[in-house]
């Protein structure tokens, strides 16, 4: 296991913890929360760079949630589904969210230029496809050598597990198989649909590089045009996963 990446807030900036406990929603907190407009409507990463410049962290144990904007402005408070209950789509499904009144509506607002509030999904794992996603290092390095450049930030991709030891898209061999991850075992799905979010620099959210054109000139496209990278995987054995620890298909 050589990196893992999360976030409380959907389009923020990743944090890397040095272990999490894998449960069979995915990581506790990890896209509880996402960004809606005025209207009522998600923010989506692809068509919204610029929350990529907030970082969050989301305690559990109080159900408080911090989050920490440009210029060191840090605010903090009950993360409580306390305000008006929306229904959105997420992942292609409608859902019921509320959402989360506090004293980043302020401070989003100003930075995205509109009205921004957070919403808050009503049970973990409900604001992702599948829990778990995973990558291997391999993979990142093969769309790198097709750019034509020395590396590619793998902080791109936002997948949950980032894999060393593995062969470039060995992931993909893995679909339908199980994989022990750390104490846990997964059971590798469906590939990943990648979005414009990959185009963009993971730090700034400035479009950058034809990540989506490039991957697609050596991979290929789905039946309807989808671009693939990365695998989605189900929890079948909950438990810890450290980075360093060792990864094998069973």
């Amino acid at each position: 296991m050589a990196r893992i990446s999360l976030t409380p807030v959907k389009c923020f900036r990743l944090n890397h913890p040095a272990e999490v406990r894998l449960g069979p929603e995915g990581v506790a907190g990890n896209r509880l929360f996402f960004l809606v407009g005025g209207d009522g409507e998600r923010l989506r990463s692809s068509r919204t760079p610029w929350p990529v410049v907030v970082s969050a962290e989301y305690d559990a144990s109080s159900d408080s949630l911090a989050m920490t904007f440009p210029g060191g402005i840090e605010v903090s408070a009950s993360a409580a589904a306390t305000g008006e209950e929306l229904e959105c789509e997420i992942g292609k499904r409608p859902q019921r969210v509320a959402l989360v009144p506090g004293p980043w509506d302020e401070l989003l607002s100003k930075l995205g230029g509109r009205q921004v509030r957070l919403a808050r999904v009503e049970r973990e794992g409900a604001a992702m496809v599948e829990p778990v996603t995973i990558v291997s290092l391999a993979s990142v390095a093969r769309a790198a050598r097709e750019a034509g450049v020395a590396s590619l930030d793998s902080r791109r991709f936002r997948t949950l597990f980032e894999l060393d030891g593995a062969t470039e898209h060995e992931e993909d061999d893995w679909a339908g198989r199980y994989v022990r991850v750390g104490e846990s075992v997964v059971e590798v799905g469906d590939p990943v649909i990648r979005c414009a979010v990959t185009t963009r620099d993971p730090d700034t959210g400035e479009r950058d590089l034809d990540v989506l054109g490039l991957i697609a000139s050596y991979r290929g496209r789905g039946e309807d045009g989808e671009i693939f990278f990365a695998r989605y995987a189900r929890v079948a054995e909950p438990g810890v996963v450290r980075v360093g620890d060792p990864v094998e298909a069973l």
